[in-house]
């Protein structure tokens, strides 16, 4: 295993915890360190960087690593949609959240509880 791929658990795992234990600006500061440092992102961490956004409904930069995971060839999964997708709900922003459901359909990434949820609430508002 490479020392950068260590890094990347490493930072990895910090982030994962402070996402945990509410320190949702530690795992966000902890991504940027990264980038300054040169850490290859994978999609774990921009996961657990948009999950981080989520708890506190920073919708537009979770939109924001989404566009960046995907500008970087990364692969988005249920975990990356179901996020960025909650955040949307989360921050009132209904029709990007609709917008991302349907994205998440073209591309053929399968749907979850937290997803439809996330759906269903930007509707009722």
């Amino acid at each position: 295993q490479s020392e950068v791929e260590s890094s990347a658990i490493t930072f990895g795992s910090a982030m994962s915890a402070s996402v945990k234990c509410n320190k949702w600006e530690r795992a966000l500061l902890l991504f940027n360190v990264m980038a300054w440092g040169g850490v290859k992102f994978n999609a774990i961490i921009f996961n657990t960087s948009i999950s981080a956004c989520e708890k506190v409904a920073r919708w537009e930069k979770a939109v924001l690593l989404f566009c960046v995971m995907n500008q970087s060839k990364l692969e988005s999964s249920t975990i990356t949609f179901s996020a960025t997708i909650s955040a949307c709900e989360k921050g009132d922003a209904w029709e990007k959240t609709l917008e991302l459901f349907e994205v998440m359909s073209e591309s053929e990434v399968e749907a979850n509880t937290i997803t439809f949820n996330a759906a269903i609430s930007a509707c009722e508002q």
